[in-house]
């Protein structure tokens, strides 16, 4: 078995809202998987975030969306620089996120992270496996 696509999905209150906070911070909507109700937001050919209202997102489950400053998933992309990390973190503050946590140098790996406007935390990674530490 070989999956070919992945597709996250995500409940918010305002699509049009996150539509546009994603535009910012450098990412292409999919129109043909998006209307009132859904905006999919391509993370490159094969991967996708789809932003459901809470109402379309109760559709697909019997669980309830959580409410407050709870958190189920911490979703982690991978990009090719430490400077493309902090070039989408620092969008993503710009445009109404905040900061997660101080970014996290560990030599092979960089990473730094945020909440997004809809409180979904998202660790935004750099590694150079080459120089991964062997055991």
């Amino acid at each position: 078995m070989e999956i070919n696509q992945i597709y996250v999905n995500l409940p918010v209150k305002d699509i049009q809202k996150t539509k546009e906070f994603w535009t910012k911070i450098g990412f292409t909507i999919n129109e043909q998987f998006s209307d009132d109700k859904a905006v999919c937001v391509a993370l490159n050919d094969t991967i996708y975030i789809m932003f459901l209202t809470e109402e379309y997102f109760q559709t697909f489950s019997e669980r309830p969306v959580p409410k407050g400053d709870t958190t189920q998933v911490l979703v982690a992309i991978g990009l090719n620089s430490r400077e493309e990390v902090d070039q989408v973190v620092n969008a993503a503050v710009a445009n109404g996120a905040y900061q997660h946590e101080e970014p996290q140098d560990y030599g092979w790996m960089y990473q730094n992270s945020f909440w997004d406007i809809n409180g979904h935390g998202w660790n935004v990674t750099f590694a150079d496996m080459s120089q991964m530490p062997k055991e």
